[in-house]
């Protein structure tokens, strides 16, 4: 995400300067952060994968790949270098740089990191409407006691992951 403070109004302006984990946000406050961030971006990407498409490739591979996606749809230039929460793109023809932390020290990567986050939550929400039950509406895809009761009482719906190693599924015999 690229992003021009040159043209953000005052308001939108206030709003950003609260940017930091979005998972440490409330939903509330990701939500209202949401269209400040859209109008402060130059240009955003978001790239989903399914959860197939993670079983087949491994989810950090998939992680990799997917971001260096992202980055080669925003094509910033050879100028510019992305800043990246946490990993290198070994393959990535785009220039960049790890941030370890990066949602929590980069203004840019905490935005993009509050357009995925709610990007993801809206999905989950519209999910819980063709697969209730699961009570993805709630958990949005996070492992909660209620998440592994409905595992537990439904088995996997079409959106799990079937490669996940956890101990919820170690312990509900999913693995």
């Amino acid at each position: 995400m690229l992003i021009d403070y040159e043209r953000l109004s005052h308001a939108d302006r206030r709003a950003l300067a609260g940017l930091h984990d979005s998972k440490q946000m409330t939903e509330e406050r990701r939500l209202e952060m949401f269209p400040a961030v859209l109008r402060a971006a130059e240009r955003a990407s978001v790239v989903v994968r399914s959860a197939a498409g993670i079983d087949r490739r491994g989810l950090h591979n998939t992680n990799i790949e997917a971001l260096s996606c992202a980055l080669e749809r925003l094509a910033p230039g050879t100028e510019a270098i992305s800043l990246v929460d946490g990993f290198a793109l070994p393959r990535c023809a785009v220039p960049h740089r790890r941030v370890i932390g990066g949602d929590a020290t980069s203004a840019a990567i905490a935005a993009a990191s509050v357009l995925a986050k709610v990007t993801r939550d809206r999905y989950m929400h519209e999910a819980a409407l063709r697969h209730p039950g699961w009570g993805f509406e709630e958990h949005v895809g996070y492992s909660t006691p209620e998440h592994r009761a409905a595992i537990d009482r439904l088995g996997i719906s079409p959106l799990h992951r079937r490669s996940f190693q956890s101990v919820a599924y170690t312990q509900l015999g999913l693995t």
